[in-house]
């Protein structure tokens, strides 16, 4: 969605056009249930917080500075609610039960080639090191090449500078480069 369709859609809402919200929700869901999985491993969380993100942004529509991308603009909601979703539950990694029950259904071959169990049995590997990953490196990682943001969206909605964001990604890869050595 481009930004003119996005804040001709925020004027129809804004006027009280409420059902005009479903095209945002409906344009933006993915990427923040996407957002949310990848940063908290929980598929229900990811839900609670995909709707939660949606009706905070709602409730803060009237605030939102129709000269900045929506997409960032929800994108910043949605990493703050995941955030304290993260501080409130504490969890390190014992949501990666789901991932090693997917990696074993996995292995067992079900009809595919070896060569997609390796690549499954890889990109798994590789999520439960970026679940591993400190918060805020864990974050700057998704959005950058998950979420396919640029580094100056990743700043905004970190609220960051570029720099700093760079400098988290370039870590968040060091260490996800020591952490793969480590398990060879």
């Amino acid at each position: 969605m481009d930004q003119k369709t996005g804040a001709e859609i925020i004027a129809r809402v804004l006027k009280g056009e409420r059902q005009a919200y479903a095209l945002l929700v409906e344009e933006y869901k993915g990427p923040i249930f996407n957002l949310a999985y990848r940063m908290t491993g929980s598929r229900e969380d990811a839900d609670d917080l995909t709707q939660e993100t949606f009706i905070r942004a709602y409730q803060n529509l009237h605030q939102f500075d129709q000269s900045k991308k929506f997409f960032t603009w929800l994108y910043t909601i949605g990493i703050n609610l995941i955030r304290n979703n993260l501080k409130k539950n504490a969890r390190d990694v014992s949501h990666l039960a789901a991932a090693d029950s997917a990696l074993e259904y996995q292995s067992q071959g079900n009809g595919r080639g070896e060569g997609d169990v390796l690549f499954d049995d890889r990109m798994i590997r590789l999520e439960r090191i970026i679940q591993k990953l400190p918060v805020d490196l864990r974050e700057a990682i998704i959005l950058k090449f998950h979420q396919d943001l640029t580094f100056e969206e990743v700043a905004n909605v970190t609220g960051d500078s570029v720099s700093a964001v760079k400098m988290r990604i370039y870590r968040g890869l060091e260490k996800m480069k020591q952490m793969m050595e480590d398990t060879n």
